[in-house]
């Protein structure tokens, strides 16, 4: 097999190290908009580590009350706090011992609570999640329940992992149908405070989303080469995404020279090449933008993503952090794997 680079003269041999290093910077600066490849550390972090007696995976967090919520996760992970989230409590729900359910999503409004989880599970409680009840599924439903939200007395809206959209308004009895069609296989689902949904398909190769009223999903072609990993809402109501090669983008930059037909994205944010890949971004109750992924990687800018520092709790966990949820009344927290949580203090 012919080598892959021709062959260094023999003076040059000992320098092969520092040309593969200034090989990969020229490249870096030269397919990116903004590259980092080292990161200062903040001085201090507005992040506490809170112990989990559990090596499942957190995946969500609803509170019922400032103080009152529940926390849920893989392996059929439960747990309650009454303290706002500075402890947790593992709890027990009624479901068949033989099937490790993956409890994906909850979410309350008031006392009004719905959980859903993977295979096939839909959970609801009217009473602040003392007690829950299981509804049972249609059997031709598309897809397997992927996000919920609580949307008052007896009402909430179902998504599931192909991108149908339901609605119900008699606590789980029946469904009414929101969208004509799915989305097809995806990898990420979020909705905004308004109903939007985004949705980023289940190879990355492109996203859709879809606004109520919609009778269909809008498909859109990604901005870059790259796949794409997750894909969400800004405060504003613009999308952000997060793709390969730990790439960050923000749509709706009017000045930026890479107007697509999905919207105006700024070029590509990587705030540090260290191998590891980003998962979810959140924006704190100051307006700071986070963005967290493999290896304790946890970011944050101040400055709306010209410049990125470390955050020193986040590197201390040897663990990949999957989400950041911010919640009303000033929460939020990261979720990380085999049992991590951090808690947003401020």
């Amino acid at each position: 097999m012919p080598a892959p680079f021709p062959a260094l003269p023999a003076i040059l041999r000992p320098l092969r190290p520092l040309l593969s290093l200034v090989l990969s910077l020229v490249l870096a600066f030269g397919l990116t908009g903004c590259v980092t490849t080292g990161l200062p550390t903040a001085a201090a972090s507005p992040w506490q580590s809170v112990p989990l007696d559990t090596r499942s995976n957190p995946l969500d967090v609803a509170f019922t009350s400032a103080d009152h919520g529940f926390l849920v996760g893989s392996n059929r992970l439960i747990m309650e706090t009454d303290d706002g989230g500075a402890s947790w409590q593992e709890r027990a729900l009624d479901l068949p011992e033989e099937e490790n359910f993956r409890l994906i999503s909850i979410d309350f409004r008031g006392d009004e609570g719905w959980i859903v989880g993977q295979p096939g599970l839909l959970l609801h409680s009217d009473d602040a999640g003392k007690s829950w009840s299981r509804l049972l599924l249609d059997t031709k439903l598309p897809g397997e329940p992927y996000l919920v939200t609580a949307q008052g007395p007896k009402s909430a809206e179902l998504a599931t992992n192909v991108g149908a959209v339901y609605r119900t308004a008699d606590a789980g009895s029946s469904w009414q149908a929101l969208v004509g069609d799915a989305a097809g296989a995806i990898r990420d689902l979020r909705r905004s405070p308004e109903g939007d949904y985004v949705s980023v398909s289940s190879l990355g190769n492109f996203f859709a989303t879809w606004e109520p009223g919609q009778p269909a999903w809008q498909v859109h072609q990604r901005v870059s080469s790259q796949r794409l990993q997750s894909m969400g809402f800004q405060p504003d109501g613009h999308l952000w995404m997060v793709a390969r090669g730990a790439q960050l983008r923000f749509d709706g930059d009017p000045s930026t020279a890479e107007t697509t037909e999905s919207g105006d994205w700024s070029k590509p944010v990587i705030p540090i090449t260290n191998g590891y890949g980003y998962l979810d971004m959140a924006w704190d109750p100051r307006g700071a933008i986070w963005t967290g992924g493999g290896n304790g990687t946890l970011l944050v800018s101040n400055d709306a993503g010209a410049s990125w520092q470390r955050d020193p709790v986040g590197s201390e966990q040897p663990t990949n952090f999957s989400r950041i949820v911010f919640a009303p009344g000033g929460k939020g927290f990261v979720l990380g794997e085999r049992g991590v949580l951090l808690r947003w203090v401020g």
